[in-house]
């Protein structure tokens, strides 16, 4: 019988493939130069940031996968707030006090998991 940390790293493992893929594709969207996608991931490495990017990487950090899933939840939260400008949002300066006149992304790219955190918690806010 599997134990708990068995279950962990398998879902880790199973997950690893669809987060990557799902967020290359929001990283696309955005517009997103390297360096914005790595501190997105937490990832300082750039031959790391290259293998996972390539999808040569079975299984990523739970840090990583947490960060996946903000940016996911903010990249819906977007569509589903301004369908036709969701993607544009995150580099425009942004007066609420969250953001302090600076853009989302420079938020969200300060290397902190928190501050993507603040980011979701925000868009979900305006939703409602």
């Amino acid at each position: 019988m599997p134990n708990a940390t068995n279950a962990k790293v398998l879902d880790r493992r199973d997950l690893t493939g669809p987060a990557l893929r799902t967020f290359f594709r929001i990283a696309d969207a955005w517009g997103l130069q390297e360096q914005e996608q790595m501190r997105l991931l937490g990832l300082e490495s750039r031959s790391t940031f290259q293998s996972w990017k390539r999808g040569a990487v079975s299984t990523i950090s739970r840090d990583a996968l947490e960060r996946i899933s903000y940016v996911m939840g903010i990249y819906k939260g977007l569509h589903i707030l301004l369908p036709k400008t969701a993607d544009q949002w995150v580099r425009k300066p942004n007066a609420a006090k969250t953001f302090g006149g600076r853009s989302a992304l420079d938020r969200m790219t300060s290397g902190n998991v928190a501050d993507l955190y603040v980011v979701r918690q925000y868009v979900d806010a305006q939703r409602g």
